[in-house]
């Protein structure tokens, strides 16, 4: 494949084909999907708000013979994110769109993809395996490996992003210059979802959209249709996270405690210390040193006996299998590792052949954990941003597994019953009720005024990998406006 050419023509757009020649063609006003090509990048280029970006996309068939599926990149001058997304199996035509990304930070979403919610699964080594229960059977979807260094992610001069501040910039940017130039997707109605660290990562990505509706109305570019925010076991407010993890192990929360009475009694000893300290130094008045040391002080001292019991802290009715960091005790994961990592596959979806894409990518990549960590990007909690969505219409789905004990439902529940929004005093009013799939107890539930808050029994971290059946009918009950 040649290399994609960047040209900055303001008076003009072009889209043009990587593969054909070097000469730009002008197109219509708009392109669609199935005019795409399979073996050839079609180039989507000088965008009026963002000139400096550019989103090649092709088809790829590698998924779901059912629906038309696409990959491609957002290039942002030298950086380069890798995406994929898949038509509804309904009604590509009508139905709304999912953004979905994996957390980490540093995690890329071909584990959402191709272990969770996807249409398709790799469950063994002869690759994807149809996937009944995906959150595309009526919604179209996207997947993203963000930022710069996930995945097939890569920036080509060693350029990085290590806030969730940054990254938003670049989302909304690619959701603009997706909408704008399919057009068969305007006004379609739009939900930003994510998991674990996305707990951080959505709230601003979809903040970001929302701002940059102003811009593209002075542009003269309609508004994007932002419906809502799903939230899957986050870390949005890691400072309310932190203590819940004493009742994870200590208590039923939601299974029998399994730490040791000694290691408890020491976590319930410096509770009111860690409250007052993270309270003072994060909260209250940020100092980054203090806030560091604190966070780092209290998350050791509840996680560390957490980690010596040997359990997995995505599922803790069971131990850890294959190791944290090798495959986040999923060895099934190393299926889709091995496929990605395929050479022939690689060239099928359009990967880019650079250095800068490690021939044995990782599900996560430890660099740009470290990068987020050294910024303290975790010190900031995103309640804010969620309250200021839901006063301005927009809703927002907090789910969670029950068994997950890294973004457990304690700590997921503290932090939705204490901010402060406008609908605070009449959401904690709601008894939480029991929501029923297939006329069983799915898990419990409350909502008000446009924030729903949800428990998944017998589900971990990754809820649609656990409980693919109650997960798609959770989604498709929030896409059709309904109560779960």
């Amino acid at each position: 494949m040649k290399p994609w050419l960047n040209l900055n023509h303001p008076e003009q757009q072009y889209y043009y084909n990587t593969a054909v020649s070097d000469s730009p063609r002008e197109p219509p006003s708009s392109l669609s999907l199935s005019s795409l090509d399979e073996n050839e990048y079609t180039v989507l280029s000088n965008h009026p708000l963002y000139p400096n970006y550019n989103v090649r996309i092709k088809k790829s068939r590698f998924c779901d013979e059912t629906v038309n599926g696409f990959t491609g990149y957002i290039d942002i001058e030298a950086r380069h994110l890798f995406f994929y997304f898949f038509e509804s199996r309904n009604d590509p035509d009508k139905d709304e769109v999912i953004f979905w990304t994996n957390g980490g930070p540093g995690c890329s979403s071909s584990l959402g993809l191709f272990f969770e919610l996807g249409p398709c699964r790799i469950p063994d080594e002869t690759g994807p395996k149809f996937h009944p229960e995906s959150w595309n059977s009526n919604a179209n979807i996207f997947f993203i490996d963000q930022p710069v260094g996930v995945g097939f992610s890569y920036a080509e001069f060693g350029e990085t992003v290590s806030t969730s501040e940054e990254a938003a910039v670049d989302i909304a940017a690619f959701v603009s210059i997706f909408f704008d130039h399919f057009s068969q997707f305007e006004g379609r109605g739009f939900h930003m979802a994510g998991e674990s660290y996305g707990g951080r990562y959505i709230p601003l990505f979809a903040s970001a959209v929302y701002d940059n509706n102003a811009r593209r109305v002075d542009a003269g570019l309609s508004p994007i249709n932002l419906k809502s925010a799903m939230i899957g076991n986050g870390m949005t407010d890691s400072f309310k996270m932190i203590p819940s993890y004493y009742d994870m192990a200590c208590t039923p929360a939601s299974v029998k405690p399994f730490v040791d009475i000694s290691s408890c009694v020491q976590m319930k000893q410096i509770a009111d210390r860690c409250d007052k300290w993270m309270k003072k130094a994060c909260v209250d008045h940020f100092d980054h040193i203090d806030c560091a040391a604190a966070y780092n002080f209290c998350q050791l001292s509840y996680a560390g006996p957490f980690y010596a019991t040997g359990k997995n802290p995505y599922d803790i009715s069971k131990p850890c299998e294959g190791g944290l960091s090798s495959s986040l005790c999923y060895p099934e994961t190393s299926h889709v590792l091995n496929y990605l990592n395929n050479a022939t596959n690689r060239q099928m979806m359009g990967v880019d052949s650079t250095p800068a894409i490690p021939k044995n990518m990782t599900s996560c990549t430890p660099f740009v954990s470290t990068d987020f960590a050294l910024t303290g990007d975790i010190l900031h909690p995103t309640t804010h941003y969620v309250s200021a969505l839901l006063d301005r219409g927009i809703r927002v789905l907090i789910y969670v597994g029950a068994y997950d004990w890294i973004c457990n439902h304690v700590g997921n529940e503290r932090w939705v019953l204490g901010m402060e929004w406008s609908g605070k005093e009449e959401f904690g009013s709601v008894e939480k009720r029991e929501w029923v799939f297939d006329g069983e107890r799915a898990g419990v539930t409350r909502s008000a005024k446009g924030l729903t808050f949800a428990t998944i029994d017998g589900a971990g971290h990754m809820v649609p990998h656990d409980k693919p059946k109650q997960a798609l009918a959770m989604v498709q009950r929030w896409l059709a406006n309904e109560d779960l």
